[in-house]
């Protein structure tokens, strides 16, 4: 196993004794933001399901090509992500601000750890801005007021769900959490979705006992969806080509598509 960096602690949410997603993720994509517990954990579900590390690497290009896209083609200067995660190499602001300077970009996250980096790295050019949010994926209404002294919502908006969805377990609730925050954007807003699933077409089936494993030995609590459930995180929006599709597949090179069991889409409000 890599070694591991000591994560930056002092929040009374902070627990090093039980693996944590931001953590494992991270070590999955070769992160050094993670403890023993995190490796341990890590590795376990990649040896119960091996493409695990592949969906990872797949979900971080899907961002990258996500977000060039969409503030390179489509000019889009203001992005709220929710579910940050453990800031790496090109985040959502370098990518966007490398293209336009000037654009706006509100991170959300509640993990501790997540905080501390996010605070420290992830800081924007002169003519953007980037602000940190410390709020729940649960209450998106705490999301919007807070995200709203730094974005305009009177222009488009970029909505980044990147794997976050997967844990608000009840899929009514999780659909509600989509369709609230589009409905506070305007015409010519955008979600950007990530989202593991079971489905057999995209090779999903192994996902299911790792993720028992994980709900048993980690947290917080994991899902999968169906295709079909996922697609109506976008009722009322139009998806843009190639529709939803595997992440590593979506707008990929030539040559360099992967098939993985997380689908994958970017969606404009009309």
């Amino acid at each position: 196993m890599s070694e591991s960096h000591t994560p930056p602690s002092g929040s009374a949410r902070l627990n090093t004794g039980v693996a944590h997603n931001a953590r494992v993720w991270n070590y999955w994509i070769g992160g050094k933001d993670n403890y023993e517990v995190d490796q341990q954990v890590g590795e376990h579900v990649a040896g119960m399901f091996p493409i695990i590390r592949d969906i990872a690497r797949a979900d971080r290009d899907f961002l990258g090509r996500a977000v060039s896209f969409l503030a390179g083609e489509r000019g889009v200067r203001q992005f709220l992500d929710i579910g940050t995660g453990l800031p790496t190499a090109d985040n959502t602001h370098e990518i966007a601000q490398r293209i336009a300077p000037d654009s706006r970009i509100v991170y959300v996250d509640n993990d501790p750890i997540v905080l501390v980096h996010a605070r420290t790295l992830l800081t924007g050019t002169q003519d953007g801005v980037t602000a940190y949010i410390d709020a729940d994926v649960h209450d998106p209404d705490a999301i919007l007021e807070r995200a709203a002294g730094t974005l305009d919502f009177t222009e488009p908006v970029a909505v980044m769900m990147l794997g976050i969805l997967n844990f608000v377990l009840d899929t009514a609730k999780a659909r509600d959490i989509a369709h609230r925050v589009m409905a506070a954007v305007p015409s010519g807003s955008y979600l950007v979705l990530t989202h593991p699933t079971f489905d057999d077409a995209l090779g999903g089936a192994g996902q299911i006992p790792a993720m028992k494993f994980w709900n048993e030995n980690a947290t917080p609590p994991i899902t999968a969806r169906s295709g079909a459930d996922i697609a109506e995180f976008f009722d009322g929006l139009e998806l843009l080509e190639p529709g939803m599709v595997s992440c590593g597949q979506w707008r990929a090179a030539p040559g360099a598509a992967v098939l993985v069991p997380q689908y994958g889409a970017v969606a404009v409000k009309p």
